[in-house]
């Protein structure tokens, strides 16, 4: 329980730096073209609140949540279509709804008994792992407001979450890219904001990858083309993992494998 509140204290403050980014915004920079091709700043804080509302909905009523999951008829395009309709929103509804949106998450989730599994739309996750995943998609697609507004965002110790998914989701990288993951695990060794190192894996790997955490978790998350990046794979695994990583590897989105970042930090 320890470790979950200090999840859900890191995913309300990382809601608040994102709010913080748009709270002021007039309502015709709402419109802003962000670095993911097609999306604007509203249409970003759409996805976000679509998403926490489909979380909500998993984790306090699990049966209309799958009632509803049945009904999707476009498994590829039912959440951009979900975030699309938000973002048509008033800026002022648009915001007032995702702050309740998420302020709502984060105490259904505190109340969700140990051990308890959340129905969704891959396989069923804790309430830590829901939590870390809504931090991870807030943290991500706050970095695209950011660098649409031209604000510079300081990452913070909050990262290692993000860092922490990645590393943990590194198989389904391979599986979604039809390859058979690695038996043996990878070393990670990223560094920190601070200056700390956070480490995965045994010292002996033979693979392993190491750099500065924000470039991981950019990697991950499609924030960020590989090239560049400060990120050093050793053995050959290691460095086909950060290949499929940028190339949509789904370590930190569900969903089918696609393009990542372009080189020069635009998607394709």
């Amino acid at each position: 329980m320890a470790e979950l509140q200090t999840l859900l204290d890191d995913l309300r403050a990382e809601g608040d730096a994102l709010d913080h980014l748009v709270a002021t915004l007039p309502d015709d920079a709402w419109g802003t073209p962000t670095p993911a091709a097609g999306w604007t700043v509203a249409l970003q804080i759409g996805h976000l609140l679509w998403t926490d509302r489909a979380a909500l909905t998993a984790v306090t009523d699990p049966d209309a949540f799958l009632a509803e999951a049945m009904t999707i008829t476009d498994p590829a395009g039912f959440v951009d279509v979900g975030a699309a309709e938000q973002a048509q929103k008033p800026p002022a509804e648009l915001l007032a709804d995702w702050r309740a949106a998420r302020a709502g998450l984060a105490r259904a989730l505190a109340a969700v008994p140990a051990g308890t599994k959340i129905v969704w739309y891959g396989p069923p996750m804790s309430a830590a792992s829901m939590a870390t995943a809504r931090l991870m998609e807030t943290w991500a697609h706050g970095r695209d407001v950011a660098d649409a507004l031209g604000i510079e965002q300081p990452p913070t110790a909050r990262l290692r979450h993000v860092a922490h998914l990645g590393v943990r989701t590194r198989d389904f990288a391979y599986v979604v890219h039809g390859r058979t993951p690695p038996a043996e695990p990878f070393r990670v060794v990223l560094t920190g904001p601070d200056g700390d190192l956070w480490t995965w894996g045994p010292d002996d790997a033979s693979q392993s990858v190491t750099g500065p955490a924000l470039d991981f978790c950019r990697l991950v998350t499609q924030r960020v083309h590989r090239a560049d990046t400060a990120l050093v794979a050793t053995g050959a695994e290691a460095d086909a993992w950060l290949d499929l990583a940028w190339a949509r590897s789904s370590q930190a989105f569900a969903g089918p494998p696609g393009g990542g970042r372009d080189s020069d930090g635009t998607a394709p």
